[in-house]
């Protein structure tokens, strides 16, 4: 499901939050000005610009919509968004080097949106060809993206069953700590993650990745089959999800006589490649 997807885009090392609905691209708006003003109080500048747009008939600011985003806050809270043709006129009310790059960008980041729509296999490709380049082996690569596909089956479950946008971190936690013994948050720090924005499962190994499948694909078939609804039922269903993929693995380790968990991340082994270089 596509309806309401939330998404972090990068334009020049800065972040541009966009959420995907009615079939198109809705970018945060107080995003986009402090990449194109580099404020400190983008909001700030929004609110003023507004006022003048207002003023002067302008149609862009009655289009805009305000619509729930991640907050730096970690909550989602109402903020103004627009489509690709809504900032584009935004831009054009603001002076500053970086107009021409940004439409350029937003063109760019409509156009791949329709692409994949019309073809996933597009989508897939693009994101391969993304871990390529960062050095992950293929094998690597295709079990991270079936990973994907069955993490969206998951959250397209709980999107049906009445579970808000902000729980589903609190749900992923209760499968990763039955399945590891820790929240996504401890599981960082015991990578040596927890001071960087990257996504934990970018550097996970072979078996973290599977048991990391097998606690979401199982607690989708084990939502299916309780009819879980609501937060509460969801809830039970992610653990049991998860203490299923916690014995298959104390399973593998028991055979293996070893963990199947590791402290390695990508971000050290390519330290490592770098010192072998």
């Amino acid at each position: 499901m596509m309806n309401k997807e939330n998404k972090i885009a990068i334009f020049e090392n800065n972040n541009i939050r966009k959420i995907w609905k009615n079939n198109e691209w809705y970018f945060s708006i107080v995003d986009i000005v402090q990449v194109l003003t580099k404020s400190n109080d983008p909001a700030a500048y929004w609110r003023k610009l507004k006022q003048r747009l207002k003023k002067e008939g302008n149609e862009t600011v009655t289009n805009c919509h305000a619509l729930k985003i991640l907050a730096s806050d970690g909550k989602m809270r109402l903020s103004d968004m627009g489509t690709t043709k809504e900032i584009f006129r935004i831009i054009q009310s603001v002076p500053s080097k970086k107009a021409e790059p940004l439409k350029l960008w937003l063109a760019q980041v409509g156009y791949e949106r329709v692409e994949e729509i019309e073809n996933p296999e597009i989508g897939q490709n693009r994101i391969k060809k993304y871990y390529e380049l960062k050095g992950y082996s293929q094998a690597w690569i295709d079990k991270r993206i079936r990973g994907i596909a069955i993490r969206q089956e998951l959250t397209c479950e709980w999107n049906e069953r009445d579970i808000k946008s902000n729980e589903f971190s609190i749900l992923t936690n209760e499968i990763s700590k039955a399945t590891f013994g820790k929240t996504v948050k401890e599981y960082k720090k015991f990578k040596q993650l927890q001071n960087t924005k990257t996504n934990l499962r970018d550097h996970m190994n072979d078996f973290e990745l599977i048991f990391t499948m097998l606690g979401e694909k199982t607690t989708t078939e084990l939502t299916k089959e309780h009819d879980s609804q609501g937060f509460t039922e969801c809830k039970d269903s992610a653990k049991e999800g998860g203490d299923a993929a916690k014995e298959a693995r104390e399973s593998v380790e028991k055979r293996l006589c070893k963990s199947t968990i590791s402290k390695n991340n990508h971000l050290l082994k390519n330290e490592e490649k770098k010192k072998l270089s």
